[in-house]
């Protein structure tokens, strides 16, 4: 089987499986986001910077969507993810598997076909990819708490084909009698001269702009589970980088009978480290009641 090598593994994320594993054990002991998740989780959306600034919360919100752990692994985890634009085609490996500090995950080759099949994708392969984040962020949470799980892994770009995506995945999960759970990797804002986005100008009341409005409208969208108005959210207000893959998740999850969205946390890198350019960061877990 041909493997993805990881490229941020060692800055990004521990590349050493102990402190890969220290480092995740450290965000599970926290009470920042800690929350009541009632019902069984179909999926949920979480963000994708350097687990320093957003890795605590995309971490509880994948920990919630596997659940107590009183129920095998789903046969596959589908993540949704990439930087794309409106006009881009999805992208998406159809074999092989993808490095982790924890260990290897395996593409679903049967569901990936299908995608691929369906869809006008460009094919990806371990050794012939574009370079992104999005997706390799959430691995080593995937390898840690589903670990005899597959991977399905799309890049989604931020237009209709998205929540077409996301409903196909679902129906296509179904068909093939294949347990599936979804995540959608989307970080929200970039905000500032760095990112040559500056419409409240600077400093906390930038900030609090942010984070009460220009965020909040988009996962307030994302409560309302309503796929078509996140892609449009991000379009228009710049507040999700990966407007696409938050979309396809929702429709996945809809898709699947989920009907309740509970939000598991904000947070931005500002918090962190003040100053001028900053990410906000959601995390939702979409539950079926």
């Amino acid at each position: 089987m041909s493997i993805r090598k990881p490229l941020l593994a060692g800055s990004w994320y521990p590349g050493n499986p102990d402190e890969c594993k220290k480092v995740i054990r450290s965000f599970m002991e926290q009470d920042r986001f800690k929350t009541e998740i009632s019902g069984r989780a179909a999926g949920g959306i979480m963000p994708h910077a350097g687990w320093a600034f957003s890795g605590d919360l995309a971490c509880r919100v994948i920990s919630y969507i596997r659940g107590q752990g009183t129920e095998p692994d789903p046969d596959t985890v589908v993540i949704f993810g990439m930087h794309l634009p409106p006009g881009a085609r999805p992208h998406i490996m159809t074999k092989g598997g993808w490095q982790t500090p924890l260990g290897d995950l395996e593409i679903h080759r049967g569901m990936a076909e299908a995608v691929a099949g369906r869809f006008s994708c460009n094919i990806e392969t371990a050794e012939d990819f574009v370079q992104d984040n999005t997706i390799e962020l959430q691995l080593p949470f995937v390898k840690y708490f589903f670990k005899t799980s597959k991977i399905v892994t799309i890049g989604v770009p931020p237009s209709n084909i998205a929540v077409e995506l996301g409903r196909f995945v679902a129906e296509l999960a179904r068909q093939q009698n294949v347990s599936i759970r979804i995540l959608g990797s989307t970080d929200l804002t970039h905000y500032g001269p760095g990112f040559n986005f500056t419409p409240a100008g600077t400093g906390e009341d930038a900030f609090e702009w942010v984070k009460t409005q220009n965020d909040r409208q988009v996962i307030d969208r994302m409560l309302d589970m309503d796929a078509g108005a996140v892609i449009q959210q991000g379009l228009s207000r710049q507040n999700a980088c990966c407007a696409g893959a938050a979309a396809a998740a929702i429709a996945a999850c809809r898709e699947m009978g989920a009907e309740k969205a509970h939000l598991v946390g904000y947070s931005s890198s500002y918090e962190k480290n003040p100053g001028e350019t900053f990410v906000g960061y959601g995390g939702v877990v979409y539950t079926f009641k």
